[in-house]
């Protein structure tokens, strides 16, 4: 599946070719403290597939609990994260998938780290709902 995308600001913009069977939900720790959320999603490209179309991101380089060494790109003006790869052979990159403009056909198969997720992100259903800005509280 062809995918594009970029950053919040536009400043990174990319295109590439993922399986969409490949869309996983990360629940590290690590995850949870990049997105300032209960978890990460992302969807991998083979390098060879994955093209930067413009801008030129951040590159932080981070050690996994595996001891893996994990290069997290950035957009160094709005702070976006776009992708991942690992820091030693990167051969494959995990798009954000919140960053793809197609990000409603990509679905997750898959969840990593299950041991650090939060319990309350795994059934968001009984959570009061509104389809825009709620109003202020008075």
């Amino acid at each position: 599946m062809k995918i594009d995308g970029g950053c919040h600001c536009g400043y990174i913009t990319y295109e590439a070719t993922v399986d969409a069977e490949r869309v996983g939900v990360c629940h590290c720790t690590d995850c949870q403290t990049f997105s300032g959320s209960a978890f990460r999603t992302g969807v991998l490209a083979s390098k060879d597939q994955f093209r930067l179309l413009g801008g030129q991101p951040k590159i932080y380089v981070k050690t996994a609990e595996s001891g893996a060494r994990r290069a997290q790109a950035f957009c160094p003006e709005c702070g976006t994260h776009v992708y991942a790869f690992a820091a030693d052979d990167p051969q494959e990159i995990s798009i954000r998938t919140g960053t793809a403009r197609q990000r409603d056909q990509l679905v997750p198969s898959a969840q990593i780290w299950y041991r650090s997720a939060q319990p309350w992100a795994m059934n968001l259903g009984p959570i009061k709902k509104f389809q825009e800005q709620p109003p202020p509280r008075s």
